[in-house]
């Protein structure tokens, strides 16, 4: 860890929000005189205020730690091409269109990398009324179903949340061709194209 560098981002993160040396130590219960002397790099926040600060800022702790905060490249809005992470222990599901860290129930979330479905796994889709009717006679009970069931175009991505216990029937407005994913809480992420 650079005590320069964590402290100039400290000072910056301080001037960003527009509070003091006083305030921000005041928020930490400690004197401004130990905010000033992190701000010149001449000592290093305990760590059991790291925490804290971070919270304060709306930064990591490890951003903190770092001296710095590091922006992910623009990668587009291609809906095609967003990214899945399903927590293991509560079932939440967080999609990102670009890099992301995300922790769910303290445990960090690793992205679900989509398989091609087997025509034995695909979901059954018809055409009804102008929607795309999505069944499967897939397992639907609580250790094993597909937790929800997403379509993607370029610009749009759709996403319905299923649950154990019921039957797996979705309809979905027909766009143009896509990318049709669906969870299983057992095998992972899976797609078919429509």
């Amino acid at each position: 860890m650079d005590c320069n560098k964590t402290g100039a981002l400290i000072a910056r993160l301080r001037k960003d929000k527009k509070i003091t040396q006083k305030q921000l130590a005041d928020k930490l219960n400690i004197s401004d005189r130990t905010v000033s002397k992190w701000e010149r790099g001449g000592g290093i926040p305990d760590v059991s205020l790291l925490s804290d600060i971070a919270d304060i800022f709306d930064i990591t702790i490890e951003a903190l730690l770092n001296g710095e905060i590091s922006s992910n490249d623009f990668i587009g809005g291609n809906m095609k091409k967003s990214k899945y992470y399903v927590c293991k222990t509560c079932g939440n599901i967080v999609i990102s269109t670009g890099d992301v860290s995300v922790l769910c129930c303290d445990k960090k979330m690793t992205e679900e990398i989509p398989q091609k479905a087997m025509d034995s796994d695909k979901l059954c889709v018809e055409e009804v009324e102008n929607d795309w009717y999505i069944t499967s006679n897939h397992s639907m009970i609580k250790d094993h179903y597909i937790s929800f069931v997403a379509f993607a175009t370029g610009s749009k991505l759709q996403i319905v949340k299923q649950y154990p216990e019921w039957d797996l029937q979705v309809r979905l407005q027909k766009r143009e061709h896509g990318t049709l994913l669906w969870y299983c809480t057992k095998h992972g992420l899976f797609y078919q194209y429509l």
